[in-house]
C-alpha cells in the first residue's frame, strides 16, 4: 500500500483509476421526493447524554466548488433538526465550509451513505484541493469508482452508496448546532452552523444505514485517522525527507500531537521540520510537535517520553508559535486561534550551545541478552521475550 502511495504523484490522471458515470446505479432504486422525504425513517443514533438530537456521523458530504466547478467530498457530522433539515458542521478550515463562503446562491449538496469503504475514507483525507478523492479511491481499490447524476441535484454520487441525500445550503442561513460528544473526549459546544435541506432520498431497496461512534479516543474515527497516517506518510517524506516516520496517538485526539523522528544533519534541524509540519495542511493545526532522533521508536510513546524528559532544555528546546488550531480546541482563548509548541528532544552538540558530552544510552551486551533469551522459558518466565529496552 506504501510503496503504491509513492507512485500517487504519477498515476492521478491514469485512466483505470478515474471516476466512471454509470446509468441505473444501485444507490436510487428507490427515490424519494416531496412528503415522502423523512430522515426519521433512517436509525439515526444519539452517541451522549448531552447531545442535542441524533447525528447522522459517518456521511460522504458533496460540494461543488463555485469558481472551478471540482467537486469535492468531505465527512461532517450532521445534527438532524426535523424530518428535512439537518446542520452542516463545516468547519472552518474544511473544503466543504470554502464552498459555502463563496456561494451567491443555493449550494446544492448530496450526502452519500455507506457503500466501497475506499470511498468513504477519502472523504477523511487532507488532500490538496486539485486532487479528486474518487481518483485516490480508485487508485487503493486498483480499480476507478462508479460514479452517477443525483438525481434532483447537479453533482455526481457514488453509484454503490446505500443511501444518498440530495438538497441544498442557503448561504447566511445557519442555526445552532450542538453540543456534541466529539472525538476529543468533550462536547463540543453549541454554534451556528449552515442548515442542509433534504429534498430528496435514493437508496437501496434494502439499504444498510452505516454510522460511527465518535467519543474519547481511540475509537472508530481514529483508527480512520491512524489510516490516513500511514498512507500518508511517504508523501510527508517527498516534502520532508529527513524524517523517519511519525505518530499521531490516542492521547492526542490525533491533530494535536505529532511524534516525529528525524535524521537529523545539522544545527536548527529540529525546527526546520516543525516549520515543515506546521505549513503543510490541516498540520498546520497541529498543538504539539515533538521531535526525536531517528533511532528512537515514535511507535512508543514510553520510549519517547523517556527522551523528552531526559534531552530537553526548556529555556532552548521549546519553540512557541502562534498560529491557527482546530475549531474544536477547548484551551484558547480565542476560537480558531492560539498558540502550539514544539519541543525538540534530539541530541545536542556545540553548535547548538552544548558544551558538555552527551552521555551515551545504557544497553545490555548482545551476548547477555542472547543468553537470558535463550533460557527465558527454560527459567519457567513464559513465553514473553524481554525488549531491548526491558532487557537493558
Amino acid at each position: 500500500m506504501l510503496n503504491k502511495l509513492r507512485t500517487l504523484g504519477r498515476l492521478v490522471h491514469v485512466g483505470a483509476f478515474q471516476p466512471k458515470t454509470v446509468s441505473d446505479p444501485p444507490c436510487q432504486q428507490v427515490v424519494l421526493t416531496g412528503e415522502d422525504v423523512d430522515l426519521y425513517t433512517l436509525p439515526i443514533i444519539k452517541c451522549w447524554p448531552q447531545d442535542a438530537g441524533p447525528y447522522i456521523t459517518l456521511p460522504l458530504v458533496i460540494t461543488r466548488d463555485p469558481d472551478t466547478g471540482t467537486q469535492n467530498y468531505g465527512i461532517y457530522r450532521m445534527q438532524v433538526f426535523d424530518r428535512n433539515t439537518t446542520g452542516m458542521h463545516w468547519q472552518t478550515h474544511k473544503v466543504g465550509a470554502r464552498h459555502y463562503r463563496a456561494s451567491t446562491e443555493k449550494l446544492e449538496v448530496a450526502v452519500a451513505l455507506g457503500g466501497d469503504p475506499a470511498s468513504i475514507w477519502t472523504g477523511s483525507a487532507p488532500l490538496p484541493p486539485d486532487i479528486d478523492e474518487m481518483i485516490l479511491a480508485g487508485f487503493i481499490r486498483d480499480q476507478g469508482v462508479e460514479l452517477a447524476q443525483a438525481v434532483s441535484v447537479d453533482l455526481k454520487v457514488p453509484a454503490h452508496a446505500e443511501i444518498v441525500l440530495e438538497g441544498y445550503v442557503i448561504p447566511g442561513e445557519e442555526r445552532m448546532e450542538g453540543p456534541f460528544g466529539d472525538h476529543t473526549g468533550y462536547y463540543s459546544l453549541a454554534e451556528p452552523y449552515p442548515v442542509f435541506h433534504v429534498t430528496t432520498i435514493t437508496r437501496r431497496h434494502n439499504p444498510i444505514y452505516p454510522t460511527t461512534f465518535v467519543g474519547r479516543p481511540p475509537t472508530e474515527d481514529y483508527w480512520m485517522g491512524k489510516v490516513t497516517e500511514r498512507v500518508f506518510m511517504p508523501l510527508i517524506r517527498l516534502i520532508l525527507p529527513e524524517v523517519v516516520d511519525i505518530n499521531m496517538p490516542a492521547e492526542g485526539i490525533f491533530h494535536n500531537l505529532i511524534l516525529v523522528s528525524m535524521k537529523k544533519e545539522y544545527p536548527g534541524h529540529a525546527r526546520k521540520v516543525m516549520y515543515g509540519l506546521w505549513g503543510l495542511g490541516l498540520l498546520s493545526l497541529t498543538k504539539v510537535i515533538v521531535v526525536v532522533d531517528d533511532f528512537v521508536d515514535v511507535q512508543n510513546p514510553s520510549e519517547v517520553a523517556w527522551r523528552v524528559a531526559n534531552n530537553i532544555n526548556p529555556a532552548t528546546d521549546l519553540v512557541l508559535v502562534d498560529g491557527p488550531i482546530d475549531d474544536l480546541d477547548v484551551a484558547s482563548p480565542t476560537p480558531r486561534f492560539g498558540s502550539k509548541v514544539g519541543i525538540d528532544a534530539t541530541r545536542k552538540g556545540p553548535e547548538e550551545g552544548y558544551h558538555r558530552q552527551w552521555p551515551p544510552d545504557i544497553e545490555m551486551s548482545p551476548d547477555i541478552r542472547d543468553r537470558v533469551t535463550e533460557r527465558w522459558a527454560e527459567l519457567g518466565l513464559g513465553d514473553i521475550i524481554p525488549s531491548d529496552r526491558s532487557a537493558s
